[in-house]
Parts: C-alpha cells; sequence; structure tokens
C-alpha cells in the first residue's frame, strides 16, 4: 500500500467535498450513508468550510482521515465522531460511556482491497484511544442490515456486534446493526 493516511487539513474542503460526493454517488451508497448525493451537492461552501475545519486538526470532537495517493489524490475517507453521555445523540442510542464514532467510510473502488480500509480505520480507532481524558473506552460504528460486505469487513477488523439496532431514517422497516471495539480492560 502506497497511501499516506492523514488528518484533513481546514483549506481542503473543496476535496473533501469531492470525496463525499463520490461516496454518496457509489451504487451501495443508499445503505452505507444516511444523505443523499442530491441533498449534500446542494449545500452551500460555507457548509463545507466549516465541516472541513471541525474535521482538521483543530476540530476538538470530530477527526477526518484520508488515505492520499502518492499523486496527491484520496482514494478514501473516514470521520470518527467523539460522543460522550452529557453530548446531544447524533444518530443511534446515546452514548453510555466516553466513546468515539466512525461514521461516513468511503474507499474508491479502484483502491479496494488494497489495504486502504484497514489503515483508514488503524487511524481512527489509534486516534480514539490517544484522546485525552476521559478516556475513550469503546468505538463504535452503525452498518446497515444489508450491507454484508461493510459488516464482514468490521468484524475482520475487530468489531463485534451489540446487539443494539436502530429504525434506519426514513424507513422503519430497514434496521442499522451496532459494532463496536472496546479498550482492553473496559467493561461491556
Amino acid at each position: 500500500m502506497d497511501f499516506l493516511i492523514r488528518t484533513i487539513r481546514a483549506d481542503e474542503w473543496e476535496r473533501a467535498r469531492e470525496i463525499r460526493l463520490a461516496a454518496l454517488q457509489d451504487p451501495v451508497a443508499h445503505l452505507a450513508f444516511l444523505e443523499t448525493y442530491e441533498v449534500a451537492s446542494e449545500r452551500p461552501d460555507s457548509f463545507w468550510q466549516e465541516r472541513a475545519e471541525g474535521a482538521s486538526e483543530s476540530g476538538k470532537s470530530v477527526r477526518q482521515f484520508v488515505a492520499e495517493a502518492p499523486d496527491g489524490s484520496w482514494a478514501g475517507t473516514i470521520t470518527v465522531l467523539v460522543e460522550r453521555p452529557s453530548d446531544e445523540v447524533r444518530f443511534g442510542e446515546a452514548a453510555k460511556v466516553d466513546q468515539t464514532h466512525i461514521v461516513g467510510v468511503y474507499v474508491r473502488p479502484e483502491a479496494r482491497g488494497t489495504g486502504v480500509t484497514e489503515a483508514l480505520f488503524r487511524a481512527g480507532v489509534e486516534w480514539s484511544w490517544s484522546l485525552p481524558a476521559p478516556e475513550i473506552q469503546r468505538v463504535r460504528l452503525y452498518v446497515h442490515e444489508d450491507n454484508a460486505r461493510a459488516g464482514a469487513f468490521y468484524r475482520r477488523f475487530g468489531f463485534v456486534a451489540t446487539g443494539e439496532t436502530v429504525a434506519v431514517p426514513g424507513d422503519e422497516q430497514a434496521r442499522e446493526v451496532e459494532y463496536e471495539i472496546r479498550r482492553s480492560g473496559a467493561a461491556s
């Protein structure tokens, strides 16, 4: 694998927008993302600028990582949200412990199977464990019940299903399954 895994910079908002829009055009985007391409493509530049600023090194509760190829192109991305029990719920169940939540996972088709996804996940999980007190107890994510490819990757990486599910917004018949990795020694 010849990719640099790094945090985005605030001034890279246009590139962050481009990879998000590419992700939302992926054939399985309807299973993997809660946002549509149509909605995202209509957002103003200010939205993307604020999003990139918050997910850069200067952000305190969000970090977006990218896999950058030698030519400077971005092959994939992952975003990690810090969730504390006192925080507002973004999706799923309220945090019962200090945790992070992986969202926005996307690897371009030509980079799949090259180790990019594993490297992005390692960066996200390692960043989670490195956060200052209060110590992060677990990293969680949700996967659509019909997204077998993603679920298989998460299990191979070490995530385990918690048994918790939530309805998919806009489709109360479909479910998102919660997966987690616990910090060594953290209670379940």
